[in-house]
């Protein structure tokens, strides 16, 4: 805008500027205000940045076209709401609730740390459930028993119903799991169910267990019953009592095919959300159940079980034909297995 002179007389020039354009001043501000936005823009999307790496994901009932496997950091346990359809969670209905699956083989300890995880008062695991046949007879019939454990309506004697922070099972390896492990890893990964895999490293005491367990279905040592789990001293040495004889010439193979059934595992689920535990360090390191607690993102508590260990002692106490049982595994890789004692 072009300024304007004054002449007062011949001897005086005063040059006047002119009123600022009121456009000018909208401009000025418009520019001041976009400048502030991209500086409050560019920090808004730095927050998001970091809220997106730690985001756990809230899952309802599984979509056909949705991974979630793989947009999860693997350390994030997933939250779930669940409604199931035959009660009411009331109160807790805002509580959410993490899904797991204890995967193991019999007679590794899957027993004796289901009672620890039930002694939580937010857990519900309810045991073997793909024991019964029908249950795991196909893929079908095994998404529809997850279904309905995940949705809060499979109830036993474990189950903390409205009120449960953290619910699943314990899933034996050669229930229908390695038959159909692609199906399941991908059920898995697509409803958020982190997975405890419990081994035990002393294959050999499993295998004495395995036989001990065997032989009393038929025999029924403690008064015409049979306990696959004990919860008195007196019941643990009743069934100690039993000394199988182990087939010495077999023994490698069968140790080396139990140890590939682990593997194999391992490898099938290994996109899955998991932790890996032994028997053995459970029994001797306590502080384990804490990192379980931790995995499954639930309040640290102590655990307790009323369990009571039935072999106990040096393997040569237990089998009857140890002799033949030392001189197959000494000089083996699984020498190791004949002194290991917990």
């Amino acid at each position: 805008m072009a300024d304007y002179i004054c002449l007062f007389n011949k001897d005086t020039l005063i040059i006047k500027p002119s009123k600022k354009s009121p456009l000018f001043l909208r401009t000025i501000v418009l520019l001041f205000a976009m400048v502030c936005g991209v500086y409050i823009c560019s920090i808004c999307i730095k927050q998001i940045g970091t809220v997106t790496k730690m985001n756990i994901q809230v899952i309802g009932s599984p979509s056909p076209d949705t991974n979630i496997g793989t947009q999860l950091e693997p350390q994030i346990p997933i939250l779930h709401y669940p409604k199931p359809e035959t009660f009411s969670r009331g109160e807790c209905t805002q509580n959410p609730v993490r899904f797991f699956v204890i995967l193991s083989m019999q007679r590794s300890g899957s027993g004796w740390f289901e009672t620890l995880l039930n002694s939580h008062i937010n857990v519900s695991s309810n045991g073997e459930i793909f024991s019964a046949m029908e249950r795991r007879k196909n893929i079908s019939t095994i998404i529809q028993t997850l279904e309905k454990v995940y949705s809060l309506d499979w109830f036993t004697s474990a189950s903390k119903n409205e009120c449960s922070a953290a619910v699943g099972f314990k899933w034996m390896l050669n229930q229908g799991l390695i038959e159909h492990h692609e199906e399941i890893a991908e059920y898995l990964n697509h409803r958020g169910i982190s997975a405890i895999f419990l081994f035990r490293r002393n294959l050999l005491r499993r295998m004495v267990s395995v036989l001990a367990n065997s032989y009393d279905r038929y025999a029924k040592l403690l008064n015409g019953t049979h306990k696959s789990h004990v919860h008195s001293p007196i019941e643990a040495a009743a069934l100690s009592s039993y000394k199988p004889v182990i087939n010495s010439t077999s023994l490698i193979t069968d140790l080396r095919e139990v140890g590939s059934v682990a593997v194999k595992a391992l490898e099938y689920f290994n996109s899955t959300r998991h932790i890996v535990l032994y028997y053995e360090d459970l029994v001797t390191n306590r502080t384990k159940l804490k990192d379980v607690q931790e995995f499954l993102g639930i309040p640290r508590l102590k655990l307790s079980s009323r369990q009571v260990k039935i072999h106990k002692g040096p393997l040569s106490d237990m089998v009857k034909n140890w002799n033949d049982v030392n001189k197959t595994l000494s000089g083996t890789e699984y020498e190791s297995f004949l002194r290991a004692d917990y």
